[in-house]
């Protein structure tokens, strides 16, 4: 895995040297995703530079050093992430007359590009990446970003010059980036506890979505930020949501053993494929059905035992270490353990603001980040089951938002609006359950709103931004897959699209790469997914066992009493740590005087939300973190601009 960051300016305006001393300030700004190697690449002429952090993964050899040029001379390229079909790629390109020096996937790639064009290979690959490529024959430059959106990319203006990067780090590095906060995009914070994409916390600033190609010359530069649509300009060469819609018009016809066959081979290939490195590989486990089928299959595929991870915490009525070692044991894997107590869990929480240098508030980032550090002891790849819950139909609030809607369904729309009327203005108090909430989802149009509903934190956030517009995101589409599929179908492809990418893939991206481990997700596979949304809901949903065709794969490898139990999740106990360890430090960060003085979040408002935690409400702690962690995240932004800026 690797990190790389460029810019490109409106027009040719700095020497060489200039433009290779800011590309390289920008890559050793984010050196953690890449230590191994560095370089940059500059055309002075054209106003681009290109830099690149390298985490050697596939040819350890100079021959692997980025960024690379493709053989005709035409391409450049800076690349973060895995071909895993790269072989197969190599094969059919060395047949039509290509030759290789090294055996790194990036080779392969840029040969791909060479024969097929850009969009092509892309439509080829099955991987996860995000790459820059620089086009010398068109002078333009190409943005683009894996199927499902495991690896970062962001882009946005300094001053009139484009600047993109993995993380924002690279960006700040540039001394005209001063886009200050998109009060807009803080909603979606404080509703969803991310931002998803194209929004990015800055002004004139963006993130490239998911399956997304992004084209861009000197000539859209210099138009700036102010025209550039990114919904318009990011083209998919692979859609989701189109992808689903094919896959439920063409439904899988076999029975539960042909099904359950053709997963077991779907997966074993997708793990197989994510074996191969020329450096330590291990897993992560947690001992629940996703990680277990992944452990299972890599254990079943190796000739010694696998490198398994776990996490345990002291004195919690959810530690999955048990569980975990437990299928360590039966499948003979060289297993680590380490338990945790709570102070070493809250050392994390002053690091969160640097590792995710954009405010990010799913509080299981704290055992996320304790597991990759942990694994990064022994290797430098780890297997994740990331990706089972949104394909197979793993989250209990699924449930209750099918039931939820059945309930709606029967009362007349009339009714429902008419009763919908006499939750406005109750703000917040939807969150805390009773009448409030039951009246809060009248008004739903479809399982859209529904399961926004299931999802929201905040449900009036543009109230606590003063001046910002609620963005809207595609948790407010009514009907998600717009008539086709299910709504559980529909749910799971929300979740899919912007839960997935946004929330998971990132927490897991940035806790790994902070200590340089590769983190990659067999179940997220393409063709996993595609053949996962063929399935009818029977096939996930069965007697009250979700996840029911993955667990029948999963009875293969392991015995029933390690299959079939609860899911526990892996999470954090945020709320004693708010009325223990950390009041103090969230008092300080939510002080009215503090939030006043800085005047994005309305006072006011955070202080009502804190008093009712304080006073013993539970589901206030939701609210408080999202909170927390852009306070936090203030704190470290004007920390990084002063260090560039030279004044503080």
């Amino acid at each position: 895995m690797c990190g790389l960051a460029g810019l490109l300016l409106p027009s040719p305006g700095r020497q060489e040297e200039q433009l290779a001393a800011l590309a390289a300030a920008m890559g050793t700004a984010i050196a953690h995703r890449g230590p191994d190697d560095s370089g940059t690449w500059v055309d002075a002429p054209a106003g681009v530079a290109l830099a690149h952090q390298r985490l050697s993964i596939l040819d350890l050899s100079p021959l692997g050093h980025q960024p690379m040029a493709s053989v005709d001379g035409r391409y450049v390229l800076a690349y973060n992430g895995e071909i895993y079909n790269f072989s197969q790629l190599r094969g059919q390109l060395e047949a039509l007359g290509a030759r290789f020096r090294g055996h790194s996937d990036t080779e392969v790639l840029l040969a791909a590009f060479s024969a097929w064009g850009v969009e092509e290979s892309l439509r080829r690959c099955n991987g996860m990446f995000a790459l820059a490529l620089w086009d010398r024959s068109e002078r333009c430059l190409w943005l683009a970003r894996d199927r499902v959106g495991k690896k970062p990319l962001y882009y946005g203006w300094a001053g009139d010059t484009l600047v993109f990067g993995s993380e924002l780090k690279a960006l700040w590095r540039h001394p005209q980036f001063d886009n200050g906060i998109d009060r807009d995009a803080l909603t979606l914070l404080l509703r969803l506890d991310y931002i998803p994409a194209p929004h990015c916390i800055h002004e004139r600033t963006f993130k490239l979505m998911p399956g997304r190609l992004l084209r861009l010359d000197a000539a859209a530069v210099a138009a700036g930020a102010s025209s550039h649509q990114p919904e318009l300009a990011q083209r998919p060469f692979w859609d989701a949501r189109e992808r689903m819609r094919a896959a439920l018009a063409a439904p899988f016809a076999g029975g539960d053993a042909e099904a359950e066959q053709r997963l077991d081979e779907l997966l074993r290939d997708a793990v197989g494929l994510r074996m191969v490195a020329d450096v330590p590989v291990g897993v992560f486990l947690s001992g629940g059905a996703d990680s277990s089928i992944v452990t299972s299959m890599m254990q079943a595929q190796s000739t010694r035992p696998v490198h398994s991870f776990s996490i345990g915490f002291e004195g919690s009525h959810h530690d999955e270490a048990p569980l975990a070692r437990e299928v360590a044991g039966y499948l003979h894997t060289d297993h680590t353990e380490l338990y945790v107590n709570g102070a070493d869990a809250l050392a994390v929480v002053p690091q969160l603001p640097a590792m995710f240098d954009e405010p990010f508030a799913d509080a299981s980032q704290v055992p996320t980040a304790l597991v990759a550090r942990l694994a990064r002891r022994g290797v430098t790849v780890a297997l994740s089951g990331d990706g089972g819950d949104e394909l197979f139909f793993g989250y209990s609030r699924y449930q209750r938002a099918l039931r939820n809607w059945r309930m709606l369904s029967r009362v007349p729309l009339t009714l429902r609006r008419s009763l919908a009327r006499l939750a406005d203005g109750q703000g917040e108090a939807s969150r805390s359950g009773g009448l409030a909430a039951l009246l809060a989802e009248m008004g739903a149009r479809g399982i859209g709103d529904v399961y926004r509903n299931r999802v929201a934190r905040w449900r009036d956030p543009a109230a606590v931004v003063p001046g910002a517009r609620a963005v809207e995101s595609f948790y407010h589409l009514a009907d998600p897959l717009e008539g086709a599929g299910t709504p559980a179908d529909a749910m799971m492809l929300a979740d899919f699209v912007t839960y997935l990418p946004d929330d998971l893939l990132c927490k897991v991206d940035r806790t790994s790469m902070a200590v340089s481990l590769e983190a990659r997700a067999p179940l997220l596979d393409w063709r996993v997914a595609e053949f996962a949304w063929s399935l009818p809901l029977d096939m996930k949903l069965r007697a009250g066992v979700s996840k029911f065709l993955l667990k029948k794969v999963l009875l293969r490898y392991l015995p029933a009493s390690m299959v079939h139990r609860g899911k526990r999740g892996f999470g954090a106990p945020v709320t004693a740590w708010l009325r223990g360890d950390l009041k103090s430090w969230a008092g300080d960060l939510l002080s009215p005087q503090r939030l006043a003085a800085e005047g994005v979040l309305d006072a006011a408002a955070v202080a009502q939300v804190w008093q009712r935690f304080g006073q013993g409400e539970r589901k206030w702690h939701t609210h408080l973190w999202n909170v927390l962690m852009f306070q936090a995240w203030q704190d470290y932004w004007r920390q990084s601009r002063a260090a560039v800026r030279g004044d503080g």
